[in-house]
């Protein structure tokens, strides 16, 4: 396993040119470096390997401390968190001085949302997307501690007046059955398990990647049946594992490739050319469902100079 994926922790701090905010004042705590991941795809493009590395070293403490005391109003401003597939994301609000009634905000949001696409889905998540904020500035939200659902989660901020601004101690909590997971890297290996619970489960990788299925026990009855439009597919089977790619970042946006109804040992691969590839769990609660897969970065221009159109079904469902 590559050093970065043993490595522990890390933020993602992510400044949305779009937003046009200014959220240079954030001092983090007991981290090595602030990890600054791009998402868009141009700039990821034009960044080397190592680079990319680089920004998105892990931080190795358990706990960090995020400070903000704001020198000039800081206006539309998010912080990205995530964690190993294993952790919760706890956040302790430690001190707290913003202006409400002047406009200031400070929301946590369970998961990420990006351009209105969200992960978890709203079909993954237990909690309604209202549910899923958490703004001290309403009457009864001031909570001393949350906990997100998964391994991410996001801080939405916005201070005016100088002098103002908050303190916040992040800690990760070990999760034993993770569901809905966000890697940290493009390759890896993991394996996700669903006991006896009626939820769906997604995995998702925000690089293109070759994933292969070495391991599906479904708890019924081997076999990869691709979808040609328009296909039943597995949806009538209950318990089912099925591969998305995308665009975006919500897992319901994105288009289903292949889907996997049947228990097997062996080998399943596939190829996946999008922006964002994802392996979901769709679970009855009837079993105990489990499913083991690794994943490494695809070569786009690689497979494109061999003829290969992999990023042909990328585009967001209508």
């Amino acid at each position: 396993m590559a050093p970065l994926s043993r490595l522990h922790w890390h933020v993602l701090l992510i400044f949305l040119a779009a937003l046009r905010g200014h959220c240079r004042y954030i001092q983090v705590k007991d981290g090595e470096e602030d990890a600054l991941v791009l998402l868009n795809t141009d700039i990821k493009r034009e960044l080397s390997q190592d680079q990319m590395y680089r920004r998105m070293r892990r931080y190795a403490q358990h706990r960090w401390t995020v400070h903000l005391q704001a020198d000039q109003p800081q206006l539309h401003c998010a912080l990205f968190l995530i964690g190993d597939p294993e952790e919760f994301i706890t956040i302790e609000y430690n001190f707290v001085n913003i202006d409400c009634l002047g406009g200031d905000i400070l929301k946590v949001f369970d998961g990420w949302i990006i351009k209105g696409e969200k992960f978890p889905s709203s079909f993954d998540h237990p909690l309604s997307t209202s549910e899923r904020y958490i703004d001290i500035c309403e009457d009864g939200n001031m909570q001393s501690i949350t906990r997100s659902s998964q391994n991410v989660a996001m801080i939405f901020f916005r201070v005016h007046n100088p002098g103002n601004g908050f303190t916040l101690t992040v800690r990760k909590t070990p999760n034993l059955f993770p569901c809905n997971v966000i890697s940290q890297s493009p390759s890896g290996k993991f394996t996700m398990i669903i006991p006896h619970q009626h939820r769906n489960c997604s995995f998702s990788i925000i690089y293109p990647v070759v994933i292969k299925i070495s391991d599906l026990t479904l708890g019924h009855f081997n076999e990869l049946q691709l979808k040609k439009p328009p296909p039943k597919g597995c949806g009538g089977a209950g318990d089912f594992v099925e591969l998305l790619g995308g665009a975006g970042l919500d897992p319901s946006n994105m288009f289903p490739l292949a889907d996997l109804c049947h228990s097997f040992h062996g080998s399943a691969q596939m190829k996946i050319g999008c922006d964002n590839s994802v392996l979901r769990m769709v679970s009855s609660g009837k079993f105990i469902n489990r499913v083991t897969f690794e994943y490494s970065q695809l070569d786009r221009q690689l497979e494109r100079q061999q003829g290969n159109s992999v990023e042909d079904v990328c585009s967001p469902l209508d």
